[in-house]
């Protein structure tokens, strides 16, 4: 069950899916730049694009801190809609990675780590121009030393409802209670980094500031 807190009062889920939205790129040059970051550390390209991954939707959590395998994962800031009585509910997520196990399978790294998202959403119909919003994220070793990671605008991504639409064309699916992770924008460094802390943003750099921030936990690997 999740819960937010939204400008009409709070809204609890039941979550019942969850899709991770890949390769969402509006603009191909931009696209081909994340499979290019990706594909220096060893992940192969998509075989479509964008691509509609399924993963368990108990991997979803609202908490501060999650634990993780090994040290070689990492977090990407990501609009993320939530299907509620017909109507679209956004909030801001975390598409936590294990990039080791990314360089073998995009799918299995995806349903390996949990999905952090907020606790404060808005509905998706009381924006008037969702491309005006931006996407950003911060990440460190300490809790009060992050630095600037990503940072972009939804117009370099599809559109929201056109990637509910893709959704349901592709067979994952969008009825009541659906959970999709919508994209990510490209790291500022041109290289993805594992962290410690990582701090998300969806912003409108006015009135709207939807945030999460948590801490992995690398736990070990025993043979």
């Amino acid at each position: 069950m999740l819960e937010f807190a939204t400008p009409d009062g709070p809204v609890r889920v039941a979550a019942t899916a969850l899709t991770i939205a890949g390769w969402t790129g509006r603009d191909a040059a931009a696209v081909q730049h994340h499979i290019d970051e990706l594909a220096a550390i060893g992940v192969p390209a998509p075989s479509t694009v964008p691509l509609f991954y399924r993963a368990a939707v108990q991997q979803l959590t609202q908490g501060s801190c999650i634990e993780v395998m090994g040290s070689e994962t990492s977090g990407e800031v990501e609009p993320v809609l939530i299907c509620v009585g017909g109507r679209l509910l956004l909030t801001v997520g975390s598409d936590h990675t294990d990039r080791a196990l990314e360089a073998h399978s995009v799918a299995l790294s995806k349903q390996i780590a949990a999905k952090p998202i907020g606790r404060s959403a808005v509905w998706l119909d009381t924006i008037e121009d969702p491309d005006a919003l931006r996407l950003s994220s911060f990440s460190g070793e300490a809790p009060g030393q992050l630095d600037a990671y990503q940072d972009g605008s939804f117009a370099k991504t599809r559109p929201l409802r056109a990637l509910v639409e893709g959704a349901i064309e592709s067979g994952a699916g969008f009825a009541d209670g659906a959970v999709m992770f919508c994209g990510t924008v490209p790291t500022l460094s041109g290289a993805v980094k594992p962290a410690r802390y990582f701090k998300g943003m969806v912003s409108d750099g006015d009135r709207l500031s939807l945030s999460l921030s948590y801490e992995t936990v690398p736990l070990p690997i025993m043979s």
